[in-house]
């Protein structure tokens, strides 16, 4: 299924007025060209010493929904790994709500303390941070969910996560709102959450109007697809912490090509194995299929050091079980699941032939 156009117009049109009310006011107008100047969809760097810089970033109404839930949420994953890695993850010095900020809107701030201002490398080389996936995969909880901080060192799953996908789902998909997981519940099992993703997409199917089907037999070959996933096998927690959107992008880097920092942590959260174990989805998506050799080989030689110093257990090893999910087809399952808009033709040339043989 295709975004649906007629909803992604008047989300452009919220974006636009946001952004044009910045010029309604002289006094506001030299903030608003310094946004659109430099700014161009990223964090708004301020720096104030040599060794430190803030990032403010601003949800932007009409692009981000949940504004609220997706940055309370991600102030605290942030902090969790902060305590529980040693992923170099910028300290959150503050965050508002729209309420205790009218004019802020809905901000957080994060500095960057490091040598050397870093800078944002989207061709970094995939060794570089095939490092955040083994720390990602370290820590662990008992339930799937969002993490909430029950004081300076507890966090507890307490809430829905809440995901790149189901926001883009009611954004550009037409699902209302009231389609989504009550904003209280959380998930013991991997089965759970997968009818629920799985119960997602039927959902998307009936809202969709426009953009959706092409006829009445594709109409039939998307729900049965659907329907066929609502089955996964059993698996129980612990569950790893998993990022939506985790790639080079996020990466900061200093002038020596060091990571001194790791951003943009909105929709993370704890997630079954299978998501964990999946290889990166940039690499077998957006890049040729033979550089996942290279990352893994990466992957493999840093555990083994990790290992050695004590830092990993065996047994929590990535390498192996991303390279057995991408043999026996499992990532294009997590793929399929957790984004809507690819789901039929992720089905139609990947899962079914797998599952249910060649027709």
């Amino acid at each position: 299924m295709g975004l649906d156009d007629v909803a992604w117009e008047p989300a452009e049109k919220i974006s636009d007025n946001w952004l044009a009310q910045f010029l309604e006011l002289d006094i506001l107008r030299p903030i608003a060209d310094f946004i659109l100047t430099h700014n161009r969809g990223n964090a708004t760097e301020l720096p104030y010493s040599k060794r430190d810089a803030t990032v403010v970033r601003f949800s932007q109404p009409g692009a981000v929904l949940f504004p609220e839930e997706k940055v309370m949420n991600e102030v605290a994953v942030m902090r969790f790994l902060a305590d529980q890695t040693s992923i170099p993850i910028p300290f959150v010095l503050h965050s508002v709500t729209k309420k205790e900020n009218e004019d802020v809107r809905r901000s957080q701030h994060a500095r960057v303390s490091e040598r050397g201002t870093g800078f944002l490398h989207p061709n970094i080389n995939e060794d570089k941070i095939e490092m955040l996936y083994s720390q990602l995969a370290a820590p662990s909880v008992s339930r799937i969910g969002s993490l909430s901080q029950m004081d300076d060192f507890t966090w507890e799953v307490t809430r829905r996560q809440l995901s790149m996908n189901m926001k883009e789902l009611v954004r550009l998909g037409g699902l209302p709102r009231s389609k989504l997981p009550d904003t209280d519940t959380t998930y013991n099992t991997t089965s759970s959450y997968f009818e629920v993703l799985a119960d997602l997409n039927i959902e998307h199917l009936v809202p969709q109007r426009n953009d959706a089907v092409e006829s009445a037999d594709d109409c039939r070959r998307k729900f049965v697809a659907r329907q066929r996933l609502t089955n996964p096998s059993l698996e129980n927690g612990p569950f790893g912490i998993w990022c939506d959107d985790l790639r080079p992008a996020n990466v900061l880097l200093n002038e020596n090509m060091q990571i001194v920092g790791v951003v943009d942590w909105e929709f993370t959260y704890p997630a079954p194995a299978g998501f964990t174990y999946a290889p990166p989805w940039w690499l077998l998506i957006e890049k040729p299929e033979y550089r996942l050799k290279t990352f893994l080989r990466a992957m493999e030689a840093c555990e083994d050091i990790a290992i050695q110093q004590g830092r990993l257990k065996e047994d929590q090893r990535l390498s192996g079980p991303m390279q057995r999910s991408r043999e026996c087809g499992d990532f294009w399952i997590m793929y399929a699941v957790s984004h809507s808009f690819a789901f039929d033709a992720i089905y139609s040339q990947k899962i079914d032939p797998r599952l249910f043989g060649p027709h």
